[in-house]
């Protein structure tokens, strides 16, 4: 399983790269490695980490339950996800998840794998309950059908040769995106989507960090 910790965290004003900010008493990034290591399914994480703080990242995750690997992210998301990936030397399935969203339950990375048996790809997600519009300079240029929306997490999962395409095409055709469904999608593969966790919120600011605090002494 790749798990992307490189992150900066600028916008959680905390001074340290966002894998490290304490979550009641747990840094973020080891308590993503956990749930991750508690799946079923998961048993091994490649853990992308900020560059130049390696050392450090493979001293928060000693001790958990799986063998953990750690390379040096990139300067986006795809990249961190690449580094990982070229780290990857088995298997026929990878989940891909970001550190940030460290109150995902166990039960979804086995989920999102278990959904590959007969898919190529597997993402969670929650239906948008907001009115969406697209807007252009202030206007409103359409309201969007919310029905059809959704909303994604991670961890989303993929046949390791899905995903290793979707990366070779993205760099040779200078795609970046932030979501890892969004470059199979873009191959031609196809992406199921699955009932997300409302628990599982990705922490960004210091709103969302209070939220995730309030949800763990819930």
């Amino acid at each position: 399983m790749l798990l992307l910790a490189a992150g900066e965290g600028a916008r959680l004003d905390g001074g340290d790269a966002k894998a490290f900010v304490d979550l009641c008493g747990v840094p973020l990034v080891r308590r993503s490695a956990e749930a991750a290591a508690a799946a079923d399914l998961v048993d091994a994480l490649v853990v992308a980490s900020p560059r130049g703080l390696e050392a450090r990242m493979a001293d928060v995750l000693t001790g958990v339950s799986v063998d953990v690997t750690v390379v040096t992210g990139g300067q986006t998301r795809q990249a961190s996800a690449a580094a990982a990936l070229e780290a990857v030397e088995k298997g026929d399935a990878v989940a891909v998840h970001d550190a940030a969203r460290a109150l995902c339950p166990p039960s979804l990375f086995d989920i999102c794998l278990a959904e590959l048996d007969d898919c190529e790809g597997v993402c969670p997600a929650l239906p948008v309950s907001d009115t969406i519009k697209e807007v252009s300079e202030d206007v409103v240029v359409t309201t969007l059908d919310r029905t059809r929306l959704a909303a994604v997490q991670t961890p989303q999962a993929f046949r390791i040769d899905v995903y290793r395409l979707a990366h070779e095409s993205a760099a040779r055709d200078g795609i970046v995106a932030t979501d890892d469904a969004a470059l199979v999608e873009r191959t031609g593969a196809a992406v199921r989507v699955i009932p997300g966790d409302a628990r599982n919120v990705k922490i960004t600011t210091p709103h969302d960090l209070a939220v995730a605090e309030a949800l763990l002494r819930t």
